[in-house]
């Protein structure tokens, strides 16, 4: 009786989840004027229009067979709307907005599949088996949304002021500007990855399986690397001297004459930073937002590197005892006070705002107000297994040509900063919110 009461609780508590991330996304496709739905604000990315239908299509056709036995009602609009674009380097895509259905059409169809979906799932009845399969799919959707909250939110960003609903900035956090240096990490152990027997957590195929790694002694920044310090690395000619960029960097830099990071205008002479809503001075006490090329020429500059992954995680969880943390600040639930996460703001805050969230060992802003680059390629770990259900989520991307991030801006949901969480772009994408503190070793 208890264990069937427990499954039901936990069925109410991810539907209400369900609907708040809706909330969510629904929020942000009405921060665009309607006109502009069908605007492209990044080149390598699908128009807008695609992800009004493509957040409702992805849920469907996970849940329509497995979970609901239902058949579909519209298979064009399932298959038109069911997959994104990785956005490689290279050929961009080309369609038009006439190639798209209207936008009457596309809200219907999001209509029709959330009515389906919200009576499907309440009705089931599950035992403790089908409860796991249940809970693990629906989290996927749930997370899978939430990710689009976040690249939503950075496509958005690009999209000119004028196409969108402005919204009133929250008051600027003001605090004393902080002198950089480095914390020394004793050598250590660094556990990655989840077990797969912890059944009651939710993780992505790439989070499995748990393992250790012993992780030399190093030293790391204690803060990110802030666009004051990188506006040093630009007026030293950073941009123009090769021998800082790895050859495929400096080719895409080159060829795409990349000279400053994507969130910077120059105007009259003098450098803003692109907001959600407006330009405002370069704050330069915020994070430097940057591609994992430029974040690793700026390290070789500073005479520095970007950490590994096994080095970020201990310097993020582990402590002097040789234990490890679920959170850089301990084991409570991420909250309002630990870091710039889970959608409070459009916009980075200074580093070293967020004191209470510093890490053990005292670095400060591991977690929200940015993700950060590492110099570990994104790989399985060893006993990866994909999902069933979705194959080619993290193993379509195990090319060798994206990297590890880690950590979580102000536009990361909390259940995803997790310590076992992992995202990864490719090193020459500069519009994801991204940051980067370096290492000595």
């Amino acid at each position: 009786m208890l264990a069937a009461q427990h499954t039901v609780e936990v069925q109410h508590e991810l539907l209400a989840r369900l609907h708040q991330a809706r909330a969510e996304t629904d929020c942000l496709f009405d921060h665009v004027k309607p006109e502009f739905l069908y605007e492209r604000p990044i080149p390598e990315r699908h128009r807008i229009i695609f992800y009004v239908g493509h957040l409702e299509a992805f849920d469907w056709n996970l849940l329509r067979e497995r979970v609901l036995g239902r058949t579909t009602f519209h298979s064009e609009f399932d298959n038109l709307f069911a997959f994104g674009i990785d956005p490689v380097d290279g050929g961009l895509p080309t369609d038009q907005p006439s190639d798209w259905p209207s936008l009457d059409q596309v809200r219907e169809y999001v209509s029709q599949v959330r009515h389906a979906l919200d009576d499907g799932l309440a009705a089931v009845t599950l035992n403790d088996r089908a409860g796991q399969s249940w809970n693990q799919l629906v989290n996927v959707a749930i997370e899978h949304r939430l990710m689009h909250a976040e690249t939503l939110a950075y496509m958005l960003h690009q999209l000119p002021f004028s196409h969108k609903v402005r919204k009133p900035r929250l008051p600027e956090l003001v605090v004393r500007p902080v002198e950089p240096r480095m914390i020394e990490i004793p050598a250590g152990k660094a556990t990655l990855g989840l077990e797969r027997c912890q059944t009651n957590l939710f993780g992505w195929d790439n989070e499995y399986e748990a393992h250790a790694v012993k992780v030399p002694a190093f030293s790391v920044d204690r803060y990110e690397v802030t666009n004051r310090e990188y506006l040093q690395f630009m007026n030293a000619g950073g941009y123009e001297n090769e021998a800082l960029w790895l050859e495929a960097d400096w080719k895409w830099k080159t060829q795409h004459n990349i000279s400053h990071p994507v969130f910077w205008n120059r105007v009259d002479g003098e450098w803003q930073y692109r907001t959600m809503f407006e330009n405002v001075p370069l704050p330069l006490d915020w994070p430097a937002y940057v591609s994992h090329a430029e974040a690793t020429a700026y390290a070789r500059w500073a005479g520095k590197e970007l950490p590994t992954e096994a080095q970020w995680h201990r310097a993020a969880y582990g402590t002097p005892e040789g234990t490890e943390r679920p959170y850089p600040w301990g084991i409570e639930a991420p909250d309002s006070r630990f870091g710039n996460f889970d959608f409070e703001s459009w916009d980075p805050t200074p580093v070293g705002a967020f004191r209470q969230g510093e890490s053990a060992f005292g670095v400060v802003d591991l977690v929200g107000n940015g993700w950060e680059w590492t110099a570990t390629v994104f790989a399985p770990f060893p006993g990866f297994q994909p999902f069933e259900f979705y194959p080619g989520y993290s193993a379509n991307f195990f090319d060798g040509e994206h990297f590890v991030i880690k950590g979580g801006s102000a536009r990361t949901a909390a259940c995803m900063l997790r310590r076992s969480f992992r995202n990864w772009f490719q090193p020459h994408y500069q519009y994801v919110y991204a940051g980067f503190r370096c290492v000595r070793t």
